[in-house]
């Protein structure tokens, strides 16, 4: 029997050797086919390096100290000749406005006229009083730095102690600058109200001349509300006036961000038309929010923060009132982090894991994580510097599979 099979599969070889071949072809197939294939992905390596966690929103700058120079008499103004951006100085005249006689020779008009000027005389002597009360903090805070400074070389203070000194030596300096301006203002209200009384004075008098409006502050035109000659009511907006040298930046946030910002954070300002970004610092954070509408028609609740240049004024000395930038709120940063990109680690029992490369084999690893910003995880167990993982790993993953990098 043995001796016939032995001859007999030659025979069939011979006779039929397209037959056979395609059954060793399709054997080998079916063999290939349902051999596991190894799994193409992307691998990535887990690296130390810097890492911040940031709050990210546009916001514009301002100007600080903006005034609204409104009509002081009810009267008719001439044509003002003055563009948005002309420089203007403390004092100099910037229109005028011709009073109308029936309120010339109104009573009534007479007596609020005094009543406005005694209050012009007492919001000047209290916005002096809290001039004299913000420089004495200014005083105080700066020879405080001065006396720390000697302390911090020798060792004897923290770091955190010189900067909150010099912090609060900032927030001092800009309250006594704004101290200071509400004290020129107050003296332009108390000049106007003594103006707008003088025309009161009489009723037999010649027809009174023009009531001057005069710039409160040295600064430039940042809005005119009334350029031609017409007709104005007392306290109708004129135009408005402030110094483009001193802004500061509003941003608005969601409130569930807002909470994580606090006083003193540092903030850095991008995408404002310069090559480097600008260095500020939050000085306030408003406690009212309002609600506004996103783009994709959602209702979200907005707070807005007051954030200081910090960068030297030759940088930014370009930008005025209004322009845009993107301001980075800087929650968390640290220069030595052991991370991986974000799209590598995946949820498994509650916590973290990681696929990690093994002779090219998926191996899974249950990690700890830190912080993380949306880009790139901190890890802080379960994987070592220069560990090849997967990146965007797919369903077809799992533990002990062969893998292919591409």
């Amino acid at each position: 029997m043995q001796m016939k099979l032995q001859f007999l599969l030659p025979n069939t070889l011979r006779k039929h050797p397209v037959i056979v071949l395609i059954a060793i072809i399709v054997t080998g197939l079916l063999v290939w086919g349902y051999w596991p294939q190894p799994v193409w992905v992307e691998a990535v390596t887990v690296k130390r390096a810097a890492m911040s966690v940031t709050v990210e929103e546009e916001g514009r700058t301002r100007v600080i100290d903006r005034y609204v120079i409104a009509a002081p008499v009810d009267g008719v103004t001439c044509r003002v000749n003055m563009n948005v951006g002309d420089q203007v100085k403390q004092g100099e005249v910037l229109l005028g406005i011709t009073p109308l006689e029936s309120q010339v020779l109104d009573p009534r008009s007479r007596a609020e006229a005094k009543a406005r000027v005694a209050a012009a005389e007492s919001a000047l002597e209290s916005a002096s009083d809290q001039a004299e009360s913000v420089k004495a903090s200014a005083d105080f805070y700066k020879s405080e730095v001065e006396r720390l400074r000697p302390l911090f070389g020798k060792g004897v203070i923290s770091k955190g102690e010189l900067d909150k000194a010099e912090m609060n030596v900032l927030t001092t300096n800009a309250n006594l600058r704004s101290a200071q301006h509400a004290v020129e203002v107050a003296r332009y209200d108390l000049q106007a109200a003594k103006s707008v009384l003088e025309y009161h004075a009489g009723s037999d008098r010649e027809p009174a001349e023009r009531v001057p409006v005069t710039a409160p502050i040295d600064g430039r035109i940042l809005k005119l509300h009334h350029e031609c000659e017409g007709p104005v009511r007392t306290g109708q907006p004129l135009l408005e006036v402030g110094d483009p040298q001193i802004l500061e930046v509003e941003v608005d946030v969601l409130s569930s961000d807002a909470v994580k910002i606090k006083p003193g954070m540092t903030v850095l300002f991008d995408r404002w038309g310069g090559k480097q970004p600008l260095e500020g610092i939050v000085r306030t954070i408003e406690p009212v929010g309002f609600t506004k509408i996103s783009a994709l028609g959602v209702e979200e609740q907005r707070v807005l923060i007051i954030a200081d240049f910090i960068s030297p004024r030759e940088r930014w000395q370009r930008l005025g009132d209004g322009y845009r930038v993107d301001a980075k709120f800087i929650l968390w940063y640290e220069k030595d982090v052991l991370q991986v990109p974000a799209s590598s680690v995946f949820r498994y029992n509650d916590g973290w894991a990681v696929f990690a490369i093994e002779d090219k084999i998926a191996k899974q690893r249950e990690v700890k994580v830190g912080q993380r910003n949306g880009l790139v995880t901190q890890i802080l167990e379960g994987v070592q510097e220069g560990t090849m993982v997967i990146n965007h790993p797919s369903d077809n993953v799992e533990d002990d599979i062969r893998i292919r990098i591409r």
